[in-house]
């Protein structure tokens, strides 16, 4: 990042909470099945009850825990279901605490699309697309496009569009956004100036939990990592015994 262009005072990136897709992903994984068992497009994939509280939690932790990262005066939703959702009851929170919130949208923070792979396991693309998943294995997950989607690059760019419009519309102001897991690791990979294999092992040795914090401050001009992937406002958040906190790797049906 440029030191001399504007910036944000500070910048919270915050995974959607747990969805019903993350939960149909760990079922299909763990059965060996080849599909997804989602009804909804990818878009529209809803909150579970825990993912709901767990962003309920963050919000609390935002408004009353001095060590967390400042409250956000606007916070930026991808427009997908679970990611939007989960922006909106962060922010219901936060005004119900009397804090005084702007809730926008942004499609440029939509999950990466998978193209031919979306509701596909693994097993499932290597299974269909046994040439697409050699192609993928030889060009790597960074720079590896599935027929009709997008590759790590592609999210990449909409980063970078993205914090230009965040420079020019939002300086010196405390920001949220709520989005998915490529997508933060992307942030990740633009702020911090880092090369395909630092952010590809970030990716595989750091997931990122549903509603993990991920947090930059405002220093010099510059962006600088002050957290990353921190549970600490949902850690002891529960709703049922058997609801679990899934997070999809390899191929990312509902990230």
């Amino acid at each position: 990042m440029n030191a001399a262009l504007p910036q944000p005072a500070g910048l919270v990136l915050v995974r959607h909470g747990q969805s019903t897709g993350n939960l149909a992903d760990a079922h299909a994984r763990s059965t060996h099945a080849e599909v997804v068992d989602v009804a909804e497009r990818d878009a529209d994939v809803p909150l579970s009850p825990l993912g709901r509280a767990q962003a309920e939690a963050v919000a609390r932790w935002l408004s009353q825990d001095p060590a967390a990262p400042p409250v956000p005066e606007v916070l930026v939703s991808s427009p997908y279901l679970r990611a939007h959702d989960t922006a909106r009851a962060i922010a219901h929170e936060l005004r119900a605490a009397g804090h005084d919130v702007e809730l926008r949208t942004d499609e440029r923070l939509r999950e990466r699309d998978l193209g031919w792979w979306d509701g596909l396991t693994g097993l499932g693309v290597r299974a269909r697309f046994p040439e697409e998943a050699e192609r993928r294995r030889r060009i790597g997950k960074f720079y590896y496009r599935p027929p009709g989607g997008e590759s790590w690059c592609d999210v990449a760019l909409r980063v970078r569009s993205l914090l230009s419009s965040l420079r020019e519309e939002h300086a010196g102001r405390q920001v949220l956004l709520a989005s998915h897991q490529a997508v933060v690791m992307n942030f990740r990979l633009v702020l911090e100036d880092l090369d395909e294999e630092s952010v590809l092992r970030l990716d595989a040795e750091e997931p990122l939990a549903n509603c993990s914090v991920t947090a930059y401050r405002g220093e010099a001009g510059r962006l600088v990592l002050d957290r990353a992937g921190d549970t600490t406002a949902v850690r002891d958040v529960r709703v049922t015994d058997d609801a679990v906190d899934d997070e999809p790797r390899d191929v990312q049906p509902r990230g």
